[in-house]
């Protein structure tokens, strides 16, 4: 009985005392799919503190020394000219875990991070960084990954700011704007650059059907289908110049947008006439896509 004991207790304390070294694992779709992760040398932690160092002090082509020949050929323009602009970088990282999928030769470095930049132009950024670096057989970066979070007091720009308030109180009042990115500045460009060859056709696609369009000048527009043949007619030429495309939604709503788009536009009339001048315009955007709403302020120029 003691025995038996004396073997359970033994077997107890070497259970308790046994070391994890496999968890979590890779569900990507290869080989490896499924297997676990485990810890790997800490050899790659301080190759990538490293790479850090020479990122902090800017020296390009030592940072590059510790990638591939190829990526070190694909990054050297964008790190040269980034370097060049800044005045200040500093990484801290915080944190820093190697791991390896079973069965790969790979070793993906885990770095948590707080990064400071001051541009040479007195812009300043702060970020919360979470970084893969990927290190080959030979203890090379062959793979960079990277995912931010903002300072809330970053002064360099959020995903999100500013505010929306309504001509009348609303369920949105208050709430923040946000870029919007479902294709607005290309539709805005094509816009541009069909109503400059004045073409009709081109135009009216990116239209919604009885689009609505209030002038500088106080006239309320329906644009039905076979408005623009009718107002490029009395035209001999149209050059219009956008020096800014602004797409805006509110944040947390639907997916549509406003564009504010400022401008500069100048209009040969057939009869030798000359209208010109500096506009400000917002095109709203249906779910669709489609612009459905024009509204238009212009002042004439000097």
């Amino acid at each position: 009985m003691k025995k038996s004991i004396l073997t359970l207790a033994l077997l107890v304390g070497l259970v308790s005392s046994a070391q994890i070294i496999e968890a979590g694992k890779w569900l990507g779709d290869n080989e490896l799919k499924g297997n676990p992760y485990t810890l790997a040398s800490d050899e790659h932690m301080e190759l990538t503190n490293k790479t850090i160092e020479a990122y902090n002090t800017g020296e390009v082509e030592k940072e590059l020394s510790f990638y591939t020949k190829e990526m070190s050929d694909n990054a050297r323009d964008y790190m040269t000219n980034f370097h060049g602009e800044m005045k200040k970088v500093t990484n801290e990282p915080w944190a820093m875990i190697p791991v390896q999928i079973k069965g790969s030769d790979n070793v993906h470095m885990l770095v948590w991070s707080n990064e400071t930049r001051e541009w040479n132009n007195g812009s300043k950024q702060k970020m919360n960084l979470m970084e893969v670096f990927s290190f080959n057989e030979d203890k090379k970066i062959n793979g960079f990954y990277q995912w931010r979070s903002y300072d809330p007091k970053n002064e360099f720009g959020l995903p999100s700011g500013g505010k929306f308030y309504g001509k009348k109180d609303n369920e949105y009042t208050g709430r923040k704007l946000v870029f919007s990115n479902r294709g607005e500045v290309e539709a805005i460009e094509a816009l541009i650059a069909n109503y400059n060859n004045l073409d009709a056709k081109g135009c009216q696609e990116v239209f919604a059907e009885n689009a609505v369009f209030d002038t500088y000048d106080g006239q309320k527009i329906e644009m039905k289908d076979g408005f623009f043949e009718g107002y490029f007619d009395g035209f001999e030429s149209i050059s219009w110049k956008a020096y800014g495309i602004v797409p805006l939604k509110i944040e947390n709503t639907d997916p549509q947008s406003g564009v504010l788009v400022t401008s500069i536009e100048k209009r040969v009339g057939k009869d030798g006439t000359v209208w010109e001048k500096e506009l400000v315009e917002q095109f709203f955007f249906n779910l669709e896509g489609k612009i459905n709403y024009v509204v238009q302020w212009s002042r004439d120029l000097e």
